[in-house]
Protein backbone atom coordinates (compact mmCIF):
# COMPACT_ATOMS: atom_id res chain seq x y z
CA UNK A 1 0.00 0.00 0.00
CA UNK A 2 1.05 3.65 -0.38
CA UNK A 3 -1.09 5.34 2.15
CA UNK A 4 -2.93 3.29 5.20
CA UNK A 5 -5.45 5.02 6.90
CA UNK A 6 -5.42 4.15 10.82
CA UNK A 7 -9.67 4.18 11.25
CA UNK A 8 -10.84 2.88 15.07
CA UNK A 9 -14.23 2.12 13.75
CA UNK A 10 -16.08 1.07 17.34
CA UNK A 11 -14.99 4.95 18.82
CA UNK A 12 -15.83 6.42 15.68
CA UNK A 13 -18.89 4.40 16.01
CA UNK A 14 -19.27 5.56 20.15
CA UNK A 15 -19.01 8.81 18.91
CA UNK A 16 -21.04 9.23 16.29
CA UNK A 17 -23.75 6.60 16.10
CA UNK A 18 -23.68 3.68 13.24
CA UNK A 19 -25.32 6.45 10.42
CA UNK A 20 -22.16 9.20 11.52
CA UNK A 21 -19.96 6.40 10.66
CA UNK A 22 -21.79 5.21 7.43
CA UNK A 23 -21.19 8.83 6.53
CA UNK A 24 -17.03 9.03 7.46
CA UNK A 25 -17.02 5.64 5.36
CA UNK A 26 -18.55 6.67 2.68
CA UNK A 27 -16.06 9.83 2.37
CA UNK A 28 -13.32 7.86 2.78
CA UNK A 29 -14.51 5.93 -0.39
CA UNK A 30 -14.17 8.90 -1.94
CA UNK A 31 -10.49 9.76 -0.62
CA UNK A 32 -9.75 5.73 -1.52
CA UNK A 33 -10.70 6.76 -5.17
CA UNK A 34 -9.41 10.34 -5.81
CA UNK A 35 -6.23 8.70 -4.29
CA UNK A 36 -5.81 5.86 -6.87
CA UNK A 37 -6.51 9.26 -9.65
CA UNK A 38 -3.24 10.85 -8.19
CA UNK A 39 -1.24 7.45 -8.10
CA UNK A 40 -1.46 5.91 -4.62
CA UNK A 41 -3.05 3.17 -2.86
CA UNK A 42 -4.74 3.87 -0.21
CA UNK A 43 -6.03 1.08 2.23
CA UNK A 44 -7.86 2.38 5.39
CA UNK A 45 -7.84 -0.33 8.12
CA UNK A 46 -10.10 -0.77 11.21
CA UNK A 47 -7.76 -1.35 13.68
CA UNK A 48 -10.50 -2.40 16.34
CA UNK A 49 -11.88 -4.83 14.31
CA UNK A 50 -10.08 -8.40 14.88
CA UNK A 51 -10.72 -9.65 11.48
CA UNK A 52 -9.23 -6.98 9.83
CA UNK A 53 -5.86 -6.75 12.21
CA UNK A 54 -6.09 -10.92 12.26
CA UNK A 55 -2.37 -10.65 9.83
CA UNK A 56 -0.62 -8.09 11.94
CA UNK A 57 -1.67 -9.03 15.02
CA UNK A 58 -4.08 -8.07 18.09
CA UNK A 59 -6.56 -5.42 17.30
CA UNK A 60 -7.31 -2.14 19.70
CA UNK A 61 -9.26 -2.65 21.98
CA UNK A 62 -13.02 -0.59 21.55
CA UNK A 63 -11.77 1.89 24.06
CA UNK A 64 -8.80 2.87 22.54
CA UNK A 65 -4.80 3.28 24.36
CA UNK A 66 -1.97 4.96 23.43
CA UNK A 67 0.22 1.46 23.87
CA UNK A 68 -2.40 -0.48 22.16
CA UNK A 69 -2.34 1.97 19.44
CA UNK A 70 1.43 1.79 18.67
CA UNK A 71 1.90 -2.00 18.97
CA UNK A 72 -0.83 -1.88 16.08
CA UNK A 73 0.95 0.77 14.09
CA UNK A 74 4.03 -0.88 14.21
CA UNK A 75 3.32 -4.37 13.09
CA UNK A 76 1.43 -3.03 10.04
CA UNK A 77 4.33 -0.59 9.22
CA UNK A 78 6.34 -3.75 9.43
CA UNK A 79 4.64 -5.89 7.71
CA UNK A 80 2.89 -3.67 4.88
CA UNK A 81 5.74 -0.91 4.63
CA UNK A 82 3.41 2.19 3.80
CA UNK A 83 4.66 5.49 2.29
CA UNK A 84 2.06 7.51 4.32
CA UNK A 85 0.30 6.86 7.76
CA UNK A 86 -2.76 8.97 8.23
CA UNK A 87 -4.69 8.74 11.96
CA UNK A 88 -7.65 9.21 11.64
CA UNK A 89 -9.81 11.69 14.46
CA UNK A 90 -9.20 12.91 17.51
CA UNK A 91 -7.40 12.18 20.46
CA UNK A 92 -10.87 10.83 21.81
CA UNK A 93 -11.08 8.59 18.91
CA UNK A 94 -7.18 7.67 18.25
CA UNK A 95 -4.66 8.50 21.72
CA UNK A 96 -1.60 10.26 21.49
CA UNK A 97 1.30 8.75 23.63
CA UNK A 98 1.82 10.62 26.80
CA UNK A 99 5.49 11.05 27.08
CA UNK A 100 7.17 12.46 30.14
CA UNK A 101 7.89 15.91 29.86
CA UNK A 102 11.67 16.37 30.09
CA UNK A 103 11.51 20.48 31.49
CA UNK A 104 8.93 19.71 34.38
CA UNK A 105 10.04 19.69 37.79
CA UNK A 106 10.04 21.87 40.76
CA UNK A 107 7.92 25.02 41.65
CA UNK A 108 8.01 28.20 39.38
CA UNK A 109 7.46 27.60 35.57
CA UNK A 110 6.52 24.48 33.26
CA UNK A 111 3.30 22.79 34.73
CA UNK A 112 2.67 20.23 31.78
CA UNK A 113 3.43 16.92 33.33
CA UNK A 114 3.12 14.71 29.92
CA UNK A 115 3.56 15.98 26.74
CA UNK A 116 0.51 14.34 24.14
CA UNK A 117 2.68 13.04 21.15
CA UNK A 118 2.60 11.31 17.57
CA UNK A 119 6.33 11.22 17.65
CA UNK A 120 6.13 8.01 18.61
CA UNK A 121 3.52 6.48 15.83
CA UNK A 122 6.61 7.99 13.03
CA UNK A 123 9.41 5.91 15.14
CA UNK A 124 10.13 2.49 15.08
CA UNK A 125 11.18 2.03 18.65
CA UNK A 126 8.17 -0.29 20.73
CA UNK A 127 5.81 2.09 23.43
CA UNK A 128 7.15 3.99 26.26
CA UNK A 129 6.73 7.91 27.54
CA UNK A 130 10.57 8.12 27.78
CA UNK A 131 11.28 11.02 24.75
CA UNK A 132 14.77 9.76 24.39
CA UNK A 133 13.23 6.35 22.78
CA UNK A 134 12.10 8.26 19.93
CA UNK A 135 14.90 10.27 18.94
CA UNK A 136 15.28 8.93 15.55
CA UNK A 137 12.30 9.05 13.64
CA UNK A 138 11.53 7.08 10.17
CA UNK A 139 7.72 7.60 9.19
CA UNK A 140 5.30 9.72 7.40
CA UNK A 141 2.38 10.58 9.78
CA UNK A 142 -0.20 13.06 9.97
CA UNK A 143 -3.01 13.27 12.46
CA UNK A 144 -6.74 14.35 9.86
CA UNK A 145 -8.27 15.20 13.48
CA UNK A 146 -12.54 15.68 14.00
CA UNK A 147 -13.84 18.37 16.94
CA UNK A 148 -13.11 16.69 20.29
CA UNK A 149 -17.10 15.77 22.28
CA UNK A 150 -18.47 16.33 19.17
CA UNK A 151 -21.55 14.47 18.73
CA UNK A 152 -21.92 14.64 14.55
CA UNK A 153 -18.60 14.20 11.98
CA UNK A 154 -18.93 17.52 10.06
CA UNK A 155 -15.50 18.43 10.48
CA UNK A 156 -14.39 15.16 9.53
CA UNK A 157 -15.91 15.22 6.43
CA UNK A 158 -15.20 18.38 5.46
CA UNK A 159 -11.84 17.50 5.87
CA UNK A 160 -11.55 13.95 4.01
CA UNK A 161 -13.88 15.98 1.09
CA UNK A 162 -11.14 17.99 0.88
CA UNK A 163 -7.90 16.12 0.85
CA UNK A 164 -9.75 14.15 -1.86
CA UNK A 165 -9.96 17.61 -4.04
CA UNK A 166 -6.46 18.62 -3.23
CA UNK A 167 -3.96 19.04 -5.83
CA UNK A 168 -0.54 20.28 -6.46
CA UNK A 169 0.08 24.12 -7.28
CA UNK A 170 2.64 26.02 -8.57
CA UNK A 171 5.71 27.21 -6.30
CA UNK A 172 4.41 30.99 -7.04
CA UNK A 173 0.74 30.09 -5.49
CA UNK A 174 3.33 29.86 -2.24
CA UNK A 175 5.23 32.60 -2.45
CA UNK A 176 3.46 35.05 -0.31
CA UNK A 177 3.34 35.04 3.27
CA UNK A 178 1.64 36.37 6.04
CA UNK A 179 4.05 36.40 9.63
CA UNK A 180 2.62 37.05 12.86
CA UNK A 181 5.02 37.50 15.55
CA UNK A 182 4.21 39.24 19.45
CA UNK A 183 6.14 42.25 18.99
CA UNK A 184 8.78 41.52 21.61
CA UNK A 185 9.78 38.69 19.32
CA UNK A 186 10.22 40.72 16.46
CA UNK A 187 13.70 39.67 16.18
CA UNK A 188 13.31 36.47 16.12
CA UNK A 189 10.85 35.97 13.91
CA UNK A 190 12.43 37.81 11.30
CA UNK A 191 14.85 35.72 11.22
CA UNK A 192 12.45 33.04 10.68
CA UNK A 193 10.58 34.61 8.04
CA UNK A 194 14.04 35.05 6.22
CA UNK A 195 15.33 31.95 6.43
CA UNK A 196 12.07 30.57 4.96
CA UNK A 197 10.64 33.20 2.47
CA UNK A 198 13.37 35.89 1.93
CA UNK A 199 14.20 38.88 2.96
CA UNK A 200 11.37 40.92 1.49
CA UNK A 201 8.56 39.39 3.27
CA UNK A 202 6.39 41.20 5.49
CA UNK A 203 5.95 40.72 9.42
CA UNK A 204 2.80 41.62 10.88
CA UNK A 205 3.77 42.70 14.81
CA UNK A 206 0.97 42.51 17.70
CA UNK A 207 0.64 44.81 18.80
CA UNK A 208 -0.46 46.87 17.41
CA UNK A 209 -1.99 44.68 14.72
CA UNK A 210 -4.86 41.82 15.04
CA UNK A 211 -6.95 40.25 15.86
CA UNK A 212 -9.69 41.42 13.01
CA UNK A 213 -7.36 40.62 10.24
CA UNK A 214 -8.86 41.13 6.82
CA UNK A 215 -9.42 38.67 3.94
CA UNK A 216 -6.80 39.85 2.13
CA UNK A 217 -4.04 40.08 4.57
CA UNK A 218 -4.59 36.02 5.52
CA UNK A 219 -4.86 35.62 1.76
CA UNK A 220 -1.54 34.16 1.26
CA UNK A 221 -1.39 30.15 1.35
CA UNK A 222 1.86 30.32 3.63
CA UNK A 223 1.30 31.42 7.89
CA UNK A 224 4.16 31.64 10.15
CA UNK A 225 3.29 32.45 13.52
CA UNK A 226 5.20 33.14 16.67
CA UNK A 227 2.82 34.32 19.54
CA UNK A 228 1.79 33.52 22.93
CA UNK A 229 -0.68 30.58 23.53
CA UNK A 230 -2.51 29.16 26.40
CA UNK A 231 -4.18 25.70 27.33
CA UNK A 232 -7.46 25.65 25.94
CA UNK A 233 -7.80 28.55 24.43
CA UNK A 234 -8.77 29.48 20.76
CA UNK A 235 -6.99 32.74 20.80
CA UNK A 236 -2.97 33.74 20.07
CA UNK A 237 -1.65 36.89 22.29
CA UNK A 238 1.00 39.06 20.94
CA UNK A 239 3.52 41.40 23.88
CA UNK A 240 4.41 44.62 24.62
CA UNK A 241 5.66 44.24 27.87
CA UNK A 242 3.76 43.54 30.19
CA UNK A 243 0.86 43.93 27.83
CA UNK A 244 -0.80 40.80 25.74
CA UNK A 245 -3.18 41.85 23.41
CA UNK A 246 -4.99 39.21 21.54
CA UNK A 247 -3.63 38.71 17.86
CA UNK A 248 -5.22 36.04 16.60
CA UNK A 249 -8.89 34.65 17.38
CA UNK A 250 -10.52 31.53 15.98
CA UNK A 251 -13.71 32.50 15.10
CA UNK A 252 -12.31 35.97 12.98
CA UNK A 253 -10.97 33.42 10.49
CA UNK A 254 -13.89 32.19 8.90
CA UNK A 255 -14.46 32.97 5.17
CA UNK A 256 -10.85 34.84 5.22
CA UNK A 257 -8.26 31.37 4.45
CA UNK A 258 -7.38 30.43 1.08
CA UNK A 259 -7.62 26.98 -0.07
CA UNK A 260 -4.66 24.97 0.60
CA UNK A 261 -2.98 27.05 3.39
CA UNK A 262 -0.47 25.97 5.34
CA UNK A 263 0.25 27.25 8.57
CA UNK A 264 3.58 26.49 10.72
CA UNK A 265 2.37 27.93 14.91
CA UNK A 266 5.12 28.26 17.33
CA UNK A 267 2.77 29.08 20.15
CA UNK A 268 2.58 27.50 23.05
CA UNK A 269 -0.98 24.84 22.90
CA UNK A 270 -0.55 26.21 19.27
CA UNK A 271 -2.24 22.80 17.84
CA UNK A 272 -3.87 21.58 20.98
CA UNK A 273 -6.52 19.68 20.34
CA UNK A 274 -9.69 20.33 23.25
CA UNK A 275 -12.77 20.00 23.50
CA UNK A 276 -15.42 23.22 22.63
CA UNK A 277 -17.02 23.08 25.81
CA UNK A 278 -13.56 23.59 27.79
CA UNK A 279 -13.78 27.17 26.03
CA UNK A 280 -17.08 28.49 26.05
CA UNK A 281 -17.69 26.32 23.15
CA UNK A 282 -15.25 27.95 20.74
CA UNK A 283 -12.81 25.21 19.33
CA UNK A 284 -9.16 25.95 18.84
CA UNK A 285 -7.32 28.29 15.93
CA UNK A 286 -5.92 24.75 14.58
CA UNK A 287 -9.40 23.07 13.59
CA UNK A 288 -10.48 26.83 12.89
CA UNK A 289 -7.98 27.04 10.29
CA UNK A 290 -8.69 23.19 8.45
CA UNK A 291 -12.42 24.22 8.89
CA UNK A 292 -11.98 27.30 7.08
CA UNK A 293 -9.52 25.52 3.87
CA UNK A 294 -6.24 25.13 4.81
CA UNK A 295 -4.91 22.39 3.81
CA UNK A 296 -2.08 21.68 6.85
CA UNK A 297 -1.20 22.48 10.47
CA UNK A 298 2.18 22.15 12.18
CA UNK A 299 1.83 23.01 16.00
CA UNK A 300 2.69 22.12 19.08
CA UNK A 301 0.09 20.24 21.90
CA UNK A 302 1.86 22.15 25.30
CA UNK A 303 4.14 24.62 26.20
CA UNK A 304 6.59 25.47 23.41
CA UNK A 305 9.89 27.43 23.56
CA UNK A 306 12.58 29.48 21.98
CA UNK A 307 14.47 32.83 22.47
CA UNK A 308 13.53 36.67 22.19
CA UNK A 309 15.91 37.02 19.95
CA UNK A 310 18.12 34.35 17.12
CA UNK A 311 16.70 30.96 16.03
CA UNK A 312 15.67 27.57 18.24
CA UNK A 313 13.35 25.12 19.07
CA UNK A 314 10.43 26.02 18.37
CA UNK A 315 11.40 28.63 15.44
CA UNK A 316 13.74 25.88 13.66
CA UNK A 317 11.14 22.87 13.80
CA UNK A 318 8.58 25.48 12.31
CA UNK A 319 10.91 27.09 9.44
CA UNK A 320 11.93 23.60 8.55
CA UNK A 321 8.55 22.36 7.75
CA UNK A 322 7.05 25.10 5.85
CA UNK A 323 10.91 25.28 4.11
CA UNK A 324 10.27 21.33 2.86
CA UNK A 325 6.83 22.47 2.19
CA UNK A 326 7.86 25.04 -0.31
CA UNK A 327 10.75 22.62 -1.83
CA UNK A 328 8.25 19.92 -2.51
CA UNK A 329 7.54 17.95 -0.17
CA UNK A 330 4.04 16.30 1.42
CA UNK A 331 2.92 17.33 4.29
CA UNK A 332 3.63 14.46 6.24
CA UNK A 333 7.21 13.91 4.51
CA UNK A 334 7.73 18.19 5.12
CA UNK A 335 6.66 16.63 9.01
CA UNK A 336 9.79 14.50 9.08
CA UNK A 337 12.01 15.74 7.25
CA UNK A 338 11.77 18.93 9.84
CA UNK A 339 11.85 16.19 13.07
CA UNK A 340 14.99 14.57 11.31
CA UNK A 341 16.88 17.72 11.13
CA UNK A 342 15.99 19.42 14.14
CA UNK A 343 17.49 16.14 15.70
CA UNK A 344 20.41 15.67 13.30
CA UNK A 345 22.17 19.09 13.97
CA UNK A 346 22.84 18.82 17.46
CA UNK A 347 24.90 16.35 19.33
CA UNK A 348 22.96 16.19 21.86
CA UNK A 349 19.01 17.23 22.63
CA UNK A 350 18.64 19.35 26.16
CA UNK A 351 15.07 19.29 27.79
CA UNK A 352 13.89 22.09 26.28
CA UNK A 353 14.55 20.43 22.87
CA UNK A 354 13.27 17.37 23.72
CA UNK A 355 9.99 18.48 24.35
CA UNK A 356 10.18 20.35 20.87
CA UNK A 357 10.43 17.33 19.50
CA UNK A 358 7.83 15.77 21.08
CA UNK A 359 5.17 18.35 20.48
CA UNK A 360 5.19 19.69 17.20
CA UNK A 361 2.81 17.19 15.41
CA UNK A 362 1.37 17.34 12.11
CA UNK A 363 -2.96 18.05 11.27
CA UNK A 364 -3.62 17.19 8.30
CA UNK A 365 -3.70 14.60 4.87
CA UNK A 366 0.23 13.19 5.16
CA UNK A 367 -0.01 12.77 1.87
CA UNK A 368 -1.11 16.03 0.41
CA UNK A 369 1.90 17.70 -1.76
CA UNK A 370 0.86 21.88 -1.76
CA UNK A 371 4.03 23.05 -4.12
CA UNK A 372 3.80 20.59 -7.33
CA UNK A 373 7.55 19.89 -8.79
CA UNK A 374 9.11 21.61 -11.25
CA UNK A 375 9.27 18.52 -14.18
CA UNK A 376 12.87 18.16 -16.04
CA UNK A 377 12.80 18.08 -19.83
CA UNK A 378 13.32 14.42 -20.11
CA UNK A 379 10.20 13.90 -18.10
CA UNK A 380 7.98 15.30 -20.73
CA UNK A 381 8.97 13.11 -23.51
CA UNK A 382 6.95 10.59 -24.88
CA UNK A 383 9.38 7.61 -24.03
CA UNK A 384 9.82 8.67 -20.65
CA UNK A 385 5.87 8.88 -20.13
CA UNK A 386 5.69 5.40 -21.81
CA UNK A 387 8.15 3.45 -19.05
CA UNK A 388 7.23 5.46 -15.83
CA UNK A 389 3.19 5.76 -16.63
CA UNK A 390 2.16 3.56 -13.35
CA UNK A 391 5.41 3.27 -11.08
CA UNK A 392 7.34 6.57 -11.73
CA UNK A 393 5.51 8.50 -8.28
CA UNK A 394 5.64 4.84 -6.22
CA UNK A 395 9.29 4.04 -7.80
CA UNK A 396 10.93 7.63 -6.47
CA UNK A 397 8.99 7.83 -3.44
CA UNK A 398 9.92 4.35 -2.18
CA UNK A 399 13.75 5.80 -2.60
CA UNK A 400 12.78 8.85 -0.58
CA UNK A 401 11.31 6.52 2.07
CA UNK A 402 14.57 4.35 1.77
CA UNK A 403 17.06 6.98 2.81
CA UNK A 404 14.65 8.77 5.04
CA UNK A 405 14.42 5.43 7.47
CA UNK A 406 18.26 5.46 6.99
CA UNK A 407 18.76 9.02 8.38
CA UNK A 408 16.19 8.17 11.32
CA UNK A 409 17.78 4.80 12.38
CA UNK A 410 21.28 6.95 12.43
CA UNK A 411 19.76 9.65 14.83
CA UNK A 412 18.36 6.66 16.89
CA UNK A 413 21.72 5.11 17.26
CA UNK A 414 24.05 8.63 17.24
CA UNK A 415 22.53 10.69 19.41
CA UNK A 416 22.95 10.50 23.47
CA UNK A 417 19.89 9.74 26.00
CA UNK A 418 19.57 12.61 28.43
CA UNK A 419 18.18 11.90 32.17
CA UNK A 420 17.50 13.32 34.31
CA UNK A 421 19.66 13.29 37.47
CA UNK A 422 20.44 15.36 40.93
CA UNK A 423 23.32 16.61 39.78
CA UNK A 424 25.58 20.34 41.49
CA UNK A 425 26.39 22.51 38.75
CA UNK A 426 30.71 23.24 39.07
CA UNK A 427 31.03 26.15 40.81
CA UNK A 428 32.16 28.65 37.77
CA UNK A 429 28.78 27.17 35.60
CA UNK A 430 26.65 28.02 39.15
CA UNK A 431 28.38 31.56 38.98
CA UNK A 432 27.69 32.29 35.58
CA UNK A 433 23.63 30.75 35.54
CA UNK A 434 22.94 33.12 38.77
CA UNK A 435 24.49 35.94 37.16
CA UNK A 436 22.31 35.21 33.90
CA UNK A 437 19.12 34.41 36.11
CA UNK A 438 20.03 38.32 37.90
CA UNK A 439 20.37 40.00 34.77
CA UNK A 440 17.04 37.73 32.95
CA UNK A 441 14.93 39.56 35.72
CA UNK A 442 14.26 35.81 36.47
CA UNK A 443 11.57 36.44 39.77
CA UNK A 444 9.35 34.56 41.80
CA UNK A 445 10.00 31.03 42.59
CA UNK A 446 13.30 29.40 40.94
CA UNK A 447 13.36 25.15 40.32
CA UNK A 448 16.37 23.66 39.14
CA UNK A 449 16.76 20.95 37.19
CA UNK A 450 19.94 18.56 36.26
CA UNK A 451 20.29 16.00 33.55
CA UNK A 452 23.56 13.64 32.40
CA UNK A 453 24.35 13.30 28.62
CA UNK A 454 25.10 9.51 28.00
CA UNK A 455 27.28 8.07 25.60
CA UNK A 456 31.11 7.96 25.54
CA UNK A 457 33.61 11.08 25.10
CA UNK A 458 33.34 13.40 27.67
CA UNK A 459 31.12 13.77 30.55
CA UNK A 460 28.91 16.62 29.73
CA UNK A 461 26.07 17.78 31.91
CA UNK A 462 23.04 19.70 31.69
CA UNK A 463 21.83 22.32 34.27
CA UNK A 464 18.35 24.43 33.97
CA UNK A 465 17.57 26.92 36.15
CA UNK A 466 13.76 27.86 35.49
CA UNK A 467 10.96 30.24 36.77
CA UNK A 468 7.27 31.46 36.18
CA UNK A 469 5.69 34.55 35.65
CA UNK A 470 2.25 35.76 35.47
CA UNK A 471 2.02 38.55 32.85
CA UNK A 472 -0.92 40.39 31.53
CA UNK A 473 -3.27 42.72 32.30
CA UNK A 474 -6.92 42.22 33.18
CA UNK A 475 -8.62 38.98 31.48
CA UNK A 476 -5.16 38.55 29.33
CA UNK A 477 -3.10 36.82 31.89
CA UNK A 478 -0.35 34.68 29.88
CA UNK A 479 2.10 32.15 31.65
CA UNK A 480 5.46 33.19 30.47
CA UNK A 481 8.34 30.61 31.25
CA UNK A 482 12.00 31.88 31.46
CA UNK A 483 14.81 29.54 31.98
CA UNK A 484 18.64 29.37 31.51
CA UNK A 485 19.80 26.47 30.05
CA UNK A 486 23.81 25.86 30.51
CA UNK A 487 26.04 22.97 29.30
CA UNK A 488 28.82 21.58 31.30
CA UNK A 489 31.83 19.59 30.41
CA UNK A 490 34.63 18.25 32.58
CA UNK A 491 33.18 20.78 35.12
CA UNK A 492 33.31 23.90 32.52
CA UNK A 493 30.57 25.95 31.17
CA UNK A 494 30.44 24.75 26.99
CA UNK A 495 26.78 26.54 26.14
CA UNK A 496 24.38 28.10 27.69
CA UNK A 497 21.05 29.82 26.28
CA UNK A 498 18.07 31.50 27.87
CA UNK A 499 14.40 30.31 25.97
CA UNK A 500 10.84 31.68 26.67
CA UNK A 501 7.75 29.66 26.62
CA UNK A 502 5.73 31.13 23.89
Amino acid sequence: MDKLVIKHGAALRAKYAAAGLAKVDAALKTLVSADKKRGIETVVLDVSLASAMKPYGAAVPAKPDARALKAAIDAIATAAKPHYILLLGALDVLPMVPLVNPAYGGPGGDDDKTVPSDLPYACEAPYGTDVNRFLGPTRVVGRLPDVPGASKPDLLLQLLRASARAKPLPREAYQQSFALSAEVWQGSTRLSVNNTFGDAAPLNLAPPKGPRWAKQDLAPRMHFINCHGAAHSPEYFGQRGDAYPVAHRANLLTGKITAGTVVAAECCYGAQLYDPAESAGTQGIALSYLADGASGFFGSTTIAYGPSEGNGSADLICQYFLQRVLAGSSLGRAALEARQKFAGERTHLDPFDLKTLGQFYLLGDPALQPVGYAAHALSKTKAFKQAFAKVQDRGVRGLRRERLEREGRHLARALPPVRSKALEPAAPVERTMQMMARESDLQGEVSRLSFEIGGKGPIRRIHVLKGLAQHGTGEQRVPHVLAIVATEENGQLLHVRRVHSR
